[in-house]
C-alpha cells in the first residue's frame, strides 16, 4: 500500500488509550507496547554492534529509515555520549516521510526518565516538517543529525554519505512495502561503507531475501519481546577512518567565516587567511538580509535555496548579537508576482506558515503606508555580520595568498614574494571575486554594490522589491546598486542618489522621512556567477571553492560551506547529490561539453 500524506495540520500519529504512539497512516505502532526503549537497544543497537563497532573511531556514520518518535535517535545518543572515542564525531542521517512535532516526541519519548536530558535536547532542536533535508547540531553529544523528509528510495538515491550501521525500522513490511522494496534495500547496499552492519525487527521474506540480494549476509537472531525473530546483517570489508585534516581558508568574510565553522564542527582544525580584515568586502555593511531566493519553479534549485535559508536562518539565531529583526515582506512589481507568491506559499518546501501572501491593505499596514501585495517572509532575518565573522572565524593569518602550489599531498600558500605562509592538506577558497585569482577557470564576474544608511534611528519593517531596505543596530540602511564589471570601491555621491530614488519608488513616505539626513555608504565588489548559483565544490585534490554568492552570502553560504566541509573531509554532505550538481565547479564545462557533442 502507498499511504497518503496527512492533511495540512493532522498528525501522522494517533495516541492508544494506554499512550502509545500509533500511526494513522499505516496502522502500525512506533515501537514495542512491552519496552520501546529495552527493543531499541536490542535489536538496533546490539543488532549493529555498537558500541563495539564505533571503538577507536574517528568518525562514525549510523543511517535509519523511520525516524518516528525520534526513539532509536535519543537511544543511540545516550550510548554515544558514554562509550565515544574522545573527539570522535557521529552523523546520522535519518528519513522520515511523515513526520510528527515535537511535542508529539516529547510526549512519546517522556516514557523513559533515563532518556530525559537526551530527549530535551533533541525535541528542543527537533527538525523542521518542510519537505527536503534538515541538519541538526547536537555540539554536546559529538553528532551531527541529518533528516531527510521525503521517500527512502528518492532520499537513499540522492544521499552521498556512507554508514557503517542502518537501523531498519520502517512500519511493517506486510503495511508499508516500499520502505522494504528490493530498491531501497540495494540502495541501502550501497551508501554503505565496508563492514557496515544493519540490523531490524522484522524477518518477513522479502526483506531477508532483499538484503541478501544487496549483499548482505544476513541472520536470524532471537527477538524483543513478543517477536520470536530479528535479523541481523552485514557487508565484507574492513571499516576505515578519515585521517586528521589541517584546512586553510582563504577569505574571512561570510563565506570564509562559514567554512571555518564547518570544518570545526566536524572536527579537523582550521586557520582562515586574510589580506585585509574579516568583513572588508561585500560582507561588512552594518546589517545583512537573510532570506530565500524566491524561485516558483519550485525544482531542484528552490530546494536548495530554501534549505540554504533555513539553515542559516537557524544558525545565526544561536549567535548572540546576531539577529537584529525577523520578519522580510517582499513586495510585489506586477500582477504575475501575486500569483508566483502564492505558488511559493503554498510549496512544502517552506516550513507551515513561515510565508503568508498579503493583499495591498495587509501589507501597507505592516509597511506603515500605501503598498502593494506582498509575501511575509516570517522567518526571514536582519543580521549584524560583524558578531558572526567573530563568532565563526576564530584567529585569523593577516597575509596575502597570490597563489598555491601543490607539493607532496599539501598545499603551500604563497605571497607575492613567493614565500610560504603556511602550509595545509585542505585550501577552500572562499575570497568572492579574488578566488578566480587563486583558481583558474572559475567564471565570476565582478559586481559592485554601494549601499546607504542613516545613523538616525529611523523605524521601519525590514522590505525588499529589487532595492531593499532594513533596519540597522543603529539606523537605517538601503539600496543597493548593482553594476556589472566595476571594481571602484569607493563612495559615490551619485549612488547615494541612486539608492534613494529606489527607495522613493517603493516607499515614498519613507524615503521622505530619509531623503535630508546625512548618508553614509560602503561599496563592496560581490562575485556572481553566470547561472546565479554559488560555486562548492572541489576543483583539484584537495582543492575547494566557495564563492560566486552575488549578494546572497548570508542567506546560502552557510549550508554551501557544510556541504564544501563534508567534500573536503569525507564527511556526509547536508545537500543531495543532485543539488551538489548545481553548485559544482565543474558544471559550466560539463555544460559547454554537451553543448559541443
Amino acid at each position: 500500500m502507498t499511504a497518503e500524506p496527512p492533511a495540512t495540520g493532522e498528525s501522522p500519529l494517533d495516541w492508544t488509550d494506554d499512550g502509545q504512539p500509533r500511526s494513522r497512516l499505516f496502522g502500525d505502532v512506533y515501537f514495542s507496547a512491552q519496552d520501546g526503549l529495552a527493543e531499541t537497544r536490542a535489536v538496533f543497537l546490539q543488532g549493529c554492534g555498537l558500541p563495539d563497532a564505533w571503538a577507536g573511531r574517528r568518525r562514525f556514520v549510523v543511517g535509519e529509515l523511520g525516524f518516528g518518535t525520534g526513539l532509536n535517535i535519543a537511544a543511540l545518543l545516550d550510548l554515544w555520549r558514554r562509550s565515544r572515542s574522545p573527539g570522535g564525531q557521529l552523523h546520522i542521517f535519518s528519513i522520515e516521510a511523515f513526520p510528527i512535532t515535537a511535542d508529539e516526541a516529547a510526549r512519546a519519548l517522556g516514557r523513559w526518565p533515563e532518556l530525559a536530558d537526551v530527549a530535551e535536547l533533541l525535541t528542543a532542536r527537533w527538525p523542521g516538517r518542510a519537505r527536503g533535508r534538515h541538519r541538526i547540531d547536537l555540539p554536546e553529544f559529538g553528532a551531527i543529525l541529518d533528516l531527510a523528509v521525503m521517500d527512502a528510495a528518492e532520499a537513499l538515491a540522492d544521499w552521498s554519505g556512507a554508514a557503517d550501521a542502518w537501523f531498519l525500522d520502517g512500519f511493517s513490511p506486510a503495511l508499508n512495502p516500499q520502505m522494504w522494496s528490493d530498491e531501497v534495500l540495494r540502495l541501502v547496499a550501497q551508501r554503505s561503507a565496508p563492514g557496515a552492519r544493519a540490523a531490524t525487527f522484522t524477518v518477513a521474506g522479502q526483506v531477508r531475501r532483499g538484503l541478501a540480494a544487496a549483499g548482505f549476509a544476513v541472520e536470524k537472531r532471537p527477538g524483543f519481546g513478543r517477536k520470536r525473530e530479528r535479523l541481523e546483517a552485514h557487508l565484507p570489508g574492513e571499516p576505515a577512518d578519515p585521517p586528521a585534516r589541517h584546512v586553510a581558508i582563504i577569505g574571512a568574510g561570510i563565506a570564509g567565516a562559514s567554512a571555518a565553522r564547518a570544518v570545526r564542527a566536524l572536527g579537523a582544525e582550521a586557520t582562515v587567511v586574510e589580506a585585509e580584515r574579516p568583513g572588508a568586502g561585500a560582507s561588512g555593511n552594518p546589517a545583512a538580509l537573510v532570506t530565500s531566493r524566491l524561485d516558483a519553479g519550485l525544482g531542484e534549485a528552490s530546494r536548495l535555496h530554501a534549505q540554504a535559508f533555513g539553515r542559516a536562518a537557524a544558525l545565526y539565531a544561536r549567535v548572540p548579537g546576531a539577529v537584529l529583526s525577523r520578519g522580510v515582506l517582499q513586495f510585489a512589481k506586477d500582477p504575475r508576482d501575486v500569483g508566483r507568491f502564492a505558488r511559493i506559499a503554498a510549496a512544502d518546501v517552506f516550513e507551515p506558515d513561515d510565508l503568508a501572501l498579503l493583499d495591498a491593505e495587509a501589507a501597507s499596514t505592516l509597511s506603515g503606508e500605501p503598498a502593494p501585495p506582498a509575501l511575509d517572509q516570517r522567518t526571514g532575518q536582519v543580521v549584524e555580520p560583524a558578531p558572526i565573522l567573530e563568532a565563526w572565524t576564530g584567529e585569523v593569518v593577516m597575509a596575502r595568498v597570490a597563489s598555491l602550489a601543490p607539493e607532496g599531498g599539501t598545499w603551500r600558500l604563497l605571497d607575492t614574494e613567493g614565500d610560504e605562509i603556511l602550509r595545509a592538506d585542505i585550501v577552500i577558497v572562499a575570497a568572492a571575486k579574488g578566488s578566480g585569482e587563486l583558481i583558474e577557470g572559475l567564471p565570476l564576474q565582478a559586481v559592485r554594490g554601494q549601499a546607504s544608511w542613516t545613523s538616525e534611528a529611523i523605524s521601519a519593517p525590514a522590505a525588499a522589491w529589487g532595492g531593499y531596505v532594513l533596519a540597522t543596530r543603529t539606523g537605517l540602511l538601503f539600496g543597493a546598486t548593482h553594476d556589472r564589471d566595476d571594481r571602484g570601491v569607493e563612495v559615490r555621491g551619485e549612488d547615494h542618489e541612486r539608492n534613494l530614488a529606489t527607495l522613493a519608488a517603493a516607499l515614498p513616505g519613507l524615503h521622505a522621512r530619509v531623503a535630508k539626513l546625512p548618508l553614509h555608504g560602503r561599496a563592496a565588489v560581490r562575485a556572481a556567477t553566470p547561472d546565479r548559483m554559488p560555486i562548492a565544490g572541489e576543483v583539484a585534490p584537495g582543492l575547494f571553492a566557495l564563492a560566486g554568492f552575488g549578494s546572497r552570502g548570508f542567506s546560502q553560504a552557510p549550508l554551501l560551506a557544510e556541504h564544501v566541509a563534508a567534500l573536503a573531509l569525507g564527511a556526509p554532505s547536508p545537500i543531495g547529490r543532485t543539488a551538489a550538481d548545481l553548485v559544482a565547479p565543474d558544471r559550466f564545462a560539463r555544460r559547454a561539453a554537451r553543448r559541443r557533442s
